[in-house]
């Protein structure tokens, strides 16, 4: 923020927390803006979630008369080569997200083939334990008691011994194609 008072500007907004939702902020930036203004930000991944975004944004301001300007990249709407330039920027940023949840997608596809968990929790039998445990049921014992034999909860044990529940994993289907759902960034200051 101080590099943004040391290049002049007048009135500083910050957004506080996630940049998914709403953005308070933003909007009272661009709600104080009056024809001539230039909205300044430090950096372009601080204004704008994605592409489409940004360019919205920049129609938005353009339609009120404001121009726009980044301290850290070569970007000022007042004239044809910062729109260029923008319009650059924007694009490769794009694909960099896209890129990156190519990775992060070809990343799960590799672990799920290899068996590798992600998220939720670790279980807490394997599989010869689960098969004893399903043929201990399967000879009258109750859920209660294969719960204290197990060392389990009564609610896991019924994960367990409930076939359908418990092979809803083995069920899960391999992703398909990698498929790119973009990505927001989070602390956001204009």
């Amino acid at each position: 923020m101080d590099a943004l008072r040391v290049a002049g500007v007048e009135r500083v907004f910050s957004e506080k927390g996630s940049s998914v939702g709403p953005r308070p902020e933003l909007r009272r930036a661009l709600s104080s803006l009056s024809h001539g203004d230039v909205l300044v930000v430090w950096k372009l991944d601080r204004l704008s979630r994605g592409l489409k975004d940004l360019l919205d944004l920049l129609d938005q301001l353009k339609l009120s008369g404001c121009g726009f300007k980044s301290l850290t990249e070569p970007i000022d709407t007042t004239n044809p080569l910062g729109v260029f330039m923008l319009q650059i920027l924007g694009a490769v940023a794009q694909l960099e997200r896209s890129l990156i949840r190519q990775r992060v997608l070809a990343g799960q596809v590799s672990a799920y083939q290899r068996g590798v968990r992600w998220g939720g929790s670790a279980r807490k039998l394997d599989d010869s334990q689960v098969a004893e445990l399903r043929r201990l049921r399967a000879d009258g014992f109750t859920i209660m008691e294969l719960a204290e034999l197990f060392g389990l909860g009564r609610s896991t044990v019924f994960d367990y011994v409930n076939v359908r529940r418990v092979s809803k994993r083995e069920r899960m289907p391999v992703l398909g194609p990698l498929v790119d759902c973009g990505a927001g960034v989070s602390g956001r200051s204009l």
